[in-house]
């Protein structure tokens, strides 16, 4: 059998020698955007790669040392990326940045543009989890709704550390009263990824929903949110698993 002789791009090729096909600028324009690969659009956005290791041999690095995740890449901050890899620029590392928070501002454009009604888990999911699934620390948020269940107001209610937030009772209804709701929802994050609730999150989601109970502002819903070590974005539903 004769042997191949088609050669891989590698970082010993630069990569104005590859053929154009393999160029990710050229892959663009002949393939269309959809073609490309992760490493190859975050080669793009380098341009050029740095001593000894071309743009995507740089963009493949990078993104293998996030687990091959965009959700963790879009986390870091410029001195991380800048630190990190050597030789790497303050140019390089905004415009890669620059580029996964706009699109993490798209989602939430689309997401803004549609009439929110809140009246599941899934529907919670989709609505908060772009604010808050891939923050490096939790918060805990509250969704205020009409008799519609459509979304009247929503607020940070508190902000914490890797494993736990404050909550004040008397923010949540205070904001309900505020803004005239008849139900209300809530949910927070777990950065570990890890979506079974403490005893805490159990503890304080019976105490809101007795609180609302009270002031008859229902609540329909706890969700804690995360992204799974398979980096699969997902949730728990304290009303689907008998809590609420």
């Amino acid at each position: 059998m004769a042997k191949s002789t088609e050669t891989t791009p590698s970082r010993t090729i630069p990569i104005t020698q590859w053929a154009p096909e393999d160029r990710p600028r050229e892959k663009m324009l002949s393939q269309g955007k959809k073609s490309l690969t992760d490493s190859e659009l975050i080669a793009i956005l380098l341009r050029t790669g740095i001593q000894g290791t071309s743009a995507i041999d740089l963009a493949k690095l990078i993104l293998q040392q996030n687990g091959n995740k965009l959700t963790d890449l879009a986390r870091l901050e410029v001195n991380d990326l800048t630190e990190r890899y050597k030789g790497m620029g303050m140019a390089k590392a905004v415009t890669v940045l620059a580029a996964l928070e706009l699109g993490n501002r798209m989602l939430r454009e689309e997401r803004e543009n549609k009439e929110d009604i809140i009246r599941g888990s899934q529907d919670l999911f989709h609505f908060i989890a772009p604010k808050i699934i891939d923050l490096p620390h939790e918060e805990f948020w509250a969704v205020y709704l009409n008799q519609r269940n459509k979304v009247s107001w929503i607020q940070r209610i508190g902000l914490g550390g890797l494993t736990q937030t404050t909550v004040d009772l008397r923010i949540i209804f205070k904001a309900a009263l505020e803004h005239n709701a008849v139900a209300l929802a809530v949910a927070h994050n777990h950065p570990s990824g890890q979506l079974r609730p403490s005893l805490p999150d159990k503890e304080l989601t019976k105490r809101i929903s007795e609180a609302g109970n009270i002031l008859h502002i229902k609540l329909i819903e706890h969700i804690i949110v995360g992204i799974l070590p398979d980096g699969k974005h997902d949730y728990f539903s304290f009303s689907e698993n008998g809590l609420l």
